[in-house]
């Protein structure tokens, strides 16, 4: 007879292990990418009401 119990914690082991090791993987590349970016900021001024209209 199979040992569902050890089958059972050795897939739920492996599946939280991958699932960690995803978590890891992400953070990383979100860290490289605002690493990358360079400060690109653009005060915009609201239009006129005046101008608007036209």
């Amino acid at each position: 007879m199979p040992d569902y119990q050890k089958m059972y914690f050795t897939l739920f082991n492996r599946v939280s292990d991958a699932i960690e090791e995803l978590r890891q993987a992400q953070a990383e590349t979100e860290e490289l990418y605002l690493d990358s970016m360079e400060a690109n900021l653009h005060l915009m001024q609201p239009e006129k009401e005046s101008s608007a209209k036209k």
